[in-house]
């Protein structure tokens, strides 16, 4: 048998080289070769299903195959959401089953003491979509119009004023419970099953604080039915602009909801390039822009690995308060 001369020696190293970058270019291509499940914590109809579904959308039209929402609900909301990203990490990771990642998964990494999954290690990040302000809202009958007011009246008041919540552990929870720590007010937690629960409570008067979803309060401030204090996020809500935020009485508190889009461990880097890549066109879209600024802000375009950054810099956040506070999930 005739040796190779070295020319053809080593033309075919080359080419046996370039086989795995050629199949992960093929790989990408081929993706999405059936349709995709996006599995979801939350019940249908909250903000978090319509980001999903709205995403969900684009990716159809971009991609060529159905991106599938499914809810996945049990229990409180961070069981929810625990089981939804339980569903999903034990998922093929071939890049069919996606998982819509919030903060509340960096609150339960450390609020649960016992999960069948650590999220950091068993998720890959995608990319973030949408950040959404939490607002103070007091109920009208309470004698203060200005957050610094409250605060003044919360710490002349120790322990007489209730935080209602959509329960322990929630973020309308550890918001607030932040905002006792750097404030010092001493404030009673009351957890209620659901959003709507803690909203209709303060309504009635049964709570005198809440620190509420945008979607949730907007028609109650709009109507003088609840008085807004102060947004949490950075920077003023594109839906309230002249409410000012909580930073600006309290430096450096910043407290948010927002939501991205994650995938198994192990999922090829292709697929979750060809992932990331659609969601910042999105990003960048006016349309689209235009629909998630309605519930809140859409996140600027960015890489897989600055979205893993948010994640390990709010998981490390909540953890200290959770702990601080010891907050235990019921």
């Amino acid at each position: 048998m005739k040796r190779p001369h070295r020319r053809q020696f080593l033309h075919l190293a080359a080419g046996a080289a370039a086989l795995p970058a050629l199949s992960r270019i093929a790989r990408a291509q081929a993706y999405p070769s059936r349709p995709v499940r996006w599995v979801i914590g939350f019940p249908a109809g909250g903000p978090q299903d319509i980001v999903a579904r709205l995403m969900g959308h684009w990716l159809s039209e971009r991609l060529g195959q159905p991106f599938v929402v499914e809810n996945r609900v049990k229990g409180s909301q961070g069981d929810s959401v625990n089981y939804g990203t339980e569903v999903a990490v034990k998922a093929p990771p071939d890049g069919h089953t996606l998982l819509l990642i919030g903060n509340q998964n960096t609150i339960n990494a450390t609020l649960y003491d016992k999960l069948n999954f650590d999220f950091i290690r068993d998720i890959a990040p995608i990319a973030g979509v949408i950040r959404m302000s939490l607002v103070i809202v007091v109920h009208p009958r309470l004698p203060v119009r200005t957050l610094p007011e409250f605060i003044a009246y919360a710490k002349a008041n120790p322990g007489k004023l209730t935080m209602a919540s959509s329960g322990i552990g929630a973020p309308t929870h550890i918001s607030g419970e932040l905002f006792k720590a750097m404030t010092g007010v001493n404030i009673v937690h009351l957890p209620y099953p659901t959003a709507g629960a803690a909203t209709t409570a303060l309504l009635a008067g049964q709570a005198q604080v809440l620190f509420a979803g945008p979607t949730a309060s907007v028609a109650h401030i709009r109507t003088g039915k609840l008085r807004a204090l102060a947004v949490t996020t950075a920077t003023r809500s594109e839906a309230l602009p002249d409410i000012p935020t909580v930073g600006d009485f309290v430096p450096g508190f910043e407290a948010s909801s927002w939501y991205g889009l994650g995938a198994p461990k192990n999922t090829p880097a292709e697929l979750i390039g060809v992932l990331n890549k659609e969601i910042n066109a999105a990003l960048a879209d006016p349309k689209i822009k235009a629909r998630l600024t309605d519930l809140g802000s859409a996140m600027p375009p960015g890489s897989p690995a600055d979205f893993g950054k948010l994640i390990a810099d709010e998981t490390e956040k909540w953890g200290k308060v959770i702990r601080a506070a010891n907050i235990k999930a019921e």
